[in-house]
Order: C-alpha cells, then sequence, then structure tokens
C-alpha cells in the first residue's frame, strides 16, 4: 500500500511544531491512523532524505530533526502521480487552456486512466463550486473552465494558500504552487523589500504577511501577463490613492524584476494593496475615512463583547484601528481576496481565550454588515485583540517580591537595581528587609528573595546571591511560574468541581457523527437537566461554523457565543480512538454551557481548561484512566493539583 504523501507531511509539521519527542500512539491519535502506520511514515519520509534523517526514533517515540526537514522541503519534489500534485497540475492545463482539454488526451498524459482522471475532475469541481465564480463545462470528451481572468488567478492564489500549515509561510513554495517560476525567487524578494521600504515611507502601516500575499499575487499577474493573459479592463475612475500606489508598484516590478505591467494589473494590485494597509494618520483624527456603517459595527461590537467577557477594549486608539482594519476586511470581502495569516493555529492554540473574543467581535460584525469572516480573518482580528489586552495582562501577572538583604553599605540598593532591571516584567519589589533576623511569618508577598537561608523552605522563597546571577534570574522565573501556574489551576480546579456532572458523560463518541452530531449529543444530556435549551445547542452549532473550537489537537470546546445557560455547566465526551474535528482530530470534546452570572468563571475555566489539555501528557493520562466520570474527575483533579 503507497504511504500518504499528505500524512506524512503533516507528520513532519507536527513534529516540527512539538519540538520534543511523541510517541507513536500520540502520533496515530493526532493523525487518526494506527501507529503502525505512523511507523510506515517515519521510514518513507526518511527515505524522502537518505543522506539526512528528517525523523529521529528513540525510546520516547519520534523526533523531527529541523535540519534534515529543512533538506526535505529543498530536495523534496513530490511526483506528479501523486494526486495533490496531479490535482494541481490539472488546474493548471485547465486555467491555461482556452479552448478546454481533451479527457482522453490529458489522462494519457499524466500517465493515469481515465476513471482517475474523471475522479480528480470531480474534485475541481467541488473548488470551482466553492469559489462561485468559475465552473467546469463538459462536451464529450472536452472540459474546459468557463470564468473571468481575475476569477482564475484567485484560484491559482487560493491553490498557493492551501499549502500554509501549522504557520508556515514558504513563500518560494507558494510561487511554485501557483505555478509562477518565470521570474527568480531572488528578483521577488527584491521587489518584496522595495515595497514594504517605499510603504513605509509613504505612511502606510507595513503588514509582512500582506506584503508577502501580494508578492505572490505579483508573481501570478507576472507569469499570466507573459502569456498574454493581462488585466486590461479598470472600471470607472479609480480614486487617486489607487492610481498612487499602483504607480509604485509598476514602477517597482519593473526595477526588481525587469517586467512592464499593464494598466489593469497595476491597478488590480493596488486594489489588492489598499485592502491589506492601514494608515496610521488617520488614527490621529478619529475614524476619519471609515465607512459610518462600519465604525458604528465595530464600536457596538467592541462594547457588547467588552461587557461579555469583561476585558477592556474601550480605548478610542483601539478602536479606530480596529475600524479601519475592518474596513479594508470589508473591502477583501467584497472582492473575495481574503488575507492568509500563518499564526492563525498557533495564535488560537496559545491564546484560546483571546481568539473567542475575536470569534465574538467577528460574529457581531458578520451580522451587522453582512459578510462572512474567515478563520484566518479572524485572527488579524485577535492580534488586534491580544496588542491591547497585553498591557492589563502584564499587570495582572506581575507578583509582588520582598528582598531579604541584611544591610552591608549600599549592597541592598544594587541588589534591589538588578532585579527590577531583570525580573521588572515579572516581579514588582514591593519592600526591602535588611535585618539579619526578619520576621518571616510577617512577610505577605507573593515571592521572597533572600540571600540569608530561611528558617523554613517554601515554594514562594527563592535563595539568591547578593550580586545577582544570571542562575539566580532564571530560579526566580520559574519560582514565579510556578506561583501564577498554581492560583490558576486552583481557580480553575475550584470551578470544574462545581461544573461537571456525572450524568453529563460520555465514554466513546461516535467518529460517523461529526462535529454537529457530537454537540447535539452533548447538548442533549444538559438539555434533559434544565441547564440549557435547543437555542443554545443551535447557537454552539453555528459558533463551530464560524471557526473550529479545536484549540490544541487533542480538545475542543464547543459553546454558544451568548451565555443563556440557567447554570454554567461542562458536558464531556470522551473520544477513544480520536474523532475528527475541523481540520484535525481529538481526543476530548468538552461541550461548555456558560450562564450570564458566571461571566468571570468563563476566562477561568475556558483558558485553563485548554491549557491543561494543551499537555500531551496530560491527554493521555485522563484518556487513559478516565474510563468513567469518577475516574476522570479524579485524574484532571489530579493533574490539575499536581
Amino acid at each position: 500500500m503507497r504511504v500518504s504523501r499528505q500524512r506524512q507531511d503533516r507528520l513532519v509539521a507536527i513534529l516540527l511544531r512539538d519540538g520534543g519527542w511523541m510517541t507513536a500512539a500520540a502520533l496515530a491519535d493526532l493523525l487518526g491512523v494506527t501507529p503502525r502506520s505512523v511507523r510506515s511514515y517515519v521510514t518513507a519520509v526518511n527515505a524522502r532524505v537518505p543522506d539526512h534523517p528528517v525523523i529521529a526514533s528513540g525510546p520516547a517515540g519520534y523526533r523531527a530533526h529541523p535540519t534534515g526537514a529543512a533538506l526535505l522541503r529543498e530536495r523534496d519534489q513530490p511526483p506528479q502521480s501523486a494526486p495533490r500534485d496531479r490535482l494541481h497540475r490539472l488546474i493548471h492545463a485547465l486555467i491555461d487552456a482556452d479552448d478546454g482539454l481533451d479527457v482522453y488526451e490529458t489522462a494519457d498524459a499524466f500517465h493515469v486512466s481515465e476513471a482517475t482522471l474523471e475522479s480528480d475532475l470531480a474534485r475541481v469541481r467541488a473548488l470551482v463550486r466553492e469559489g462561485g465564480e468559475l465552473s467546469l463545462d463538459r462536451s464529450g470528451p472536452r472540459i474546459a473552465l468557463v470564468g473571468t481572468e481575475l476569477a482564475r488567478r484567485r484560484l491559482l492564489s487560493s491553490l498557493a494558500h492551501d499549502e500554509m500549515e501549522d504557520g508556515a509561510f514558504d513563500v518560494e513554495a507558494l510561487r511554485r504552487v501557483a505555478g509562477s517560476t518565470s521570474v527568480p525567487a531572488e528578483a521577488f524578494g527584491r521587489f518584496k523589500s522595495a515595497l514594504a521600504a517605499e510603504l513605509g515611507d509613504l505612511g502606510y502601516f507595513v503588514n509582512e504577511f500582506a506584503v508577502a500575499d501580494v508578492t505572490l499575487h505579483v508573481s501570478i499577474a507576472v507569469d499570466r501577463a507573459s502569456q498574454g493573459r493581462a488585466l486590461e479592463t479598470v472600471h470607472g475612475t479609480p480614486p487617486a490613492e489607487q492610481e498612487r500606489l499602483a504607480e509604485v508598484v509598476g514602477r517597482l516590478a519593473e526595477a526588481a524584476l525587469g517586467v512592464t505591467l499593464g494598466r489593469g494589473d497595476r491597478m488590480h494590485l493596488a486594489s489588492l494593496l489598499l485592502t491589506r494597509v492601514v494608515v496610521p494618520g488617520a488614527g490621529a483624527v478619529g475614524t476619519a475615512g471609515v465607512d459610518p456603517v462600519v465604525d458604528a459595527a465595530v464600536r457596538a461590537a467592541v462594547a457588547r463583547v467588552s461587557n461579555e467577557y469583561l476585558v477592556a477594549l474601550g480605548r478610542d486608539e483601539f478602536v479606530e484601528r480596529l475600524a479601519l482594519h475592518v474596513q479594508n476586511l470589508a473591502h477583501r470581502a467584497r472582492e473575495q481576496a481574503w488575507s492568509r495569516n500563518p499564526l492563525t493555529r498557533s495564535l488560537k492554540t496559545t491564546y484560546p481565550m483571546i481568539f473567542e473574543v475575536a470569534v465574538s467581535i467577528a460574529g457581531e460584525l458578520s451580522e451587522r454588515l453582512g459578510m462572512s469572516i474567515r478563520d484566518d480573518e479572524i485572527a488579524y482580528i485577535a492580534m488586534h485583540v491580544g496588542g491591547e489586552l497585553e498591557r492589563e495582562r502584564r499587570a495582572e501577572t506581575r507578583l509582588t517580591a520582598t528582598i531579604v538583604c541584611p544591610g552591608y553599605y549600599e549592597l541592598h540598593e544594587l541588589l534591589r537595581s538588578s532585579i527590577t532591571r531583570s525580573l521588572g516584567q515579572a516581579v514588582e519589589v514591593t519592600e526591602v528587609v535588611t535585618r539579619v533576623d526578619p520576621d518571616w511569618k510577617a512577610i505577605d508577598t507573593d515571592l521572597v528573595l533572600t540571600t540569608i537561608e530561611p528558617p523554613t523552605p517554601s515554594e514562594s522563597t527563592v535563595r539568591i546571591r547578593p550580586f545577582l546571577t544570571d542562575g539566580d534570574v532564571e530560579r526566580v522565573m520559574q519560582a514565579a511560574a510556578r506561583i501564577r501556574r498554581g492560583r490558576r489551576l486552583s481557580r480553575l480546579r475550584a470551578e470544574l468541581e462545581r461544573y461537571f456532572d456525572a450524568g453529563a458523560f460520555v465514554r466513546g463518541l461516535d467518529d460517523a457523527l461529526g462535529e454537529e452530531g457530537i454537540i447535539r449529543a452533548l447538548g442533549a444530556l444538559l438539555v434533559e437537566r434544565g441547564v440549557i435549551d435547543d437555542a443554545y445547542v443551535e447557537g454552539a452549532i453555528e459558533r463551530e461554523r464560524m471557526s473550529s473550537t479545536a484549540f490544541t489537537d487533542a480538545l475542543a470546546v464547543p459553546h454558544a457565543l451568548r451565555m443563556t445557560a440557567s447554570r454554567t455547566a461542562i458536558a464531556i465526551g470522551i473520544a477513544d480512538p480520536s474523532v475528527a474535528w475541523g481540520d484535525g482530530r481529538v481526543q476530548v470534546v468538552a461541550l461548555a454551557a456558560f450562564s450570564e452570572s458566571d461571566r468571570e468563571a468563563f476566562q477561568t475555566v475556558f483558558e485553563q481548561f485548554v491549557e491543561v489539555f494543551g499537555e500531551r501528557e496530560n491527554v493521555q493520562r485522563i484518556i487513559r484512566r478516565g474510563t468513567d466520570f469518577t475516574g476522570f474527575l479524579d485524574e484532571l483533579v489530579a493533574i490539575i493539583g499536581r
């Protein structure tokens, strides 16, 4: 049996993201295969780069070798017979063939059977149907792609972006999939740098991801124009700002790429730029230039979410910058020119609460502005939200500390200065004790940093040297992290014991039910107990359609955006083996129903629950030992309390 190339690549991506050792069983759960298949994938991956191991094997399982993975990307050119690559080749052929293709001749040229090609064509139909701008016309053995040149370019861009996974943004790989290789990558690198620099000089806020994305579209435009397929039509009279950016793109393309783009291509690329950049100066004069409807929608969404989630997002500068971003987003939605975000997965996994706030904002904007907002676009909103909340977060996570340093000239002052300089973001020194016999029991700060031995060691007391060393700094940071984590998990433990119900626990979720079926099954258990109604279940399904709630590789937390439960409760479903969810697979599904009176608990439970299940060892332990509700709760509480 031929090993799946796509699953091999997914295996490498998982190992690179994790960075440590993973067992075959854990990898099998994530891939939805057997441990035996994982071992086959490892063998096949290493065979693709025989002179350098890509995946190392050991007693603890498997680990990716970064150098080997880089060589894999450099050297490995997948055969065109591989399904995904054959599909890309077929789409390119259809896009380039003005008169269509002969099915029999194309099957011969691809060295596949006619049945295989017909299967590939069915996949092409699904892709073009999803985009809604193109169609496949069939007349006997001939098949043709029907649609505008702009729609064809969007399909090429979509193919390239679908290659992005787990935060990877390999511009050269994207260009290769898009079929745009007529100009060397180095030239596009020069173009991208020059474009970013000139946009900055013109006063634009430069989003590096957006500039790279526009560079990809420039690459496609160059290739299509060189084939005589330039965009010639310019509708109406473009605004002066678009004309200015069109001149910039055209001039830089000629200087860096040696290509002269026509007016239609220049104006199209300028339009893409306008939907991806923000003028910082606009924020200085409020939301001037922003559509009043967009401005009102953003302010309403921010106000509701701030109240719902008890977060501080009302600062004018934040709202104005977000409104500018949303206006660009609305333009992208109209043009179907979506912007991809390679950080989507890591934002969702690492900052689930921030991402959830962004989903809620996106949901409100969708209703008010009548547009759908994709996961990648939600991630950009999450970046705005995260930046705004970071200052508040830093203040909340800083711990107080007392320095115990017997007085000797200005030694204690020097030590305080060193601690403030090295640990100021994590620790705030509120008191300095210079006695050799301090009243240890009277010290009530989070940490005690002492140069003398305390009478009774404790987790909050850290012995340091009079002249602070790197080792001292590291020990203090570790102690601070333990205290912060302990407090969070203690709160979580108290909350979870209130919210779980033995009657809302299911082991053995059926993969055939799908996401919505599982949500309905778990929701029915809470409906029976009077916690929620059917409308809440439908709300959780609607929330899932907006953006997958698989916040880690093992856990999904479906829930509605509105906190309408009569009381807060969580229904748990255990899947062994894992079930498909979003783009991956999970082993635990926690349907969370929150009430209005427990808004503060939402943050505690939601974020820390995700943290517990973000550690692979925790998941495996709970799955293995949580054979019933009592066992599940015992293991969860034990993990939290350790």
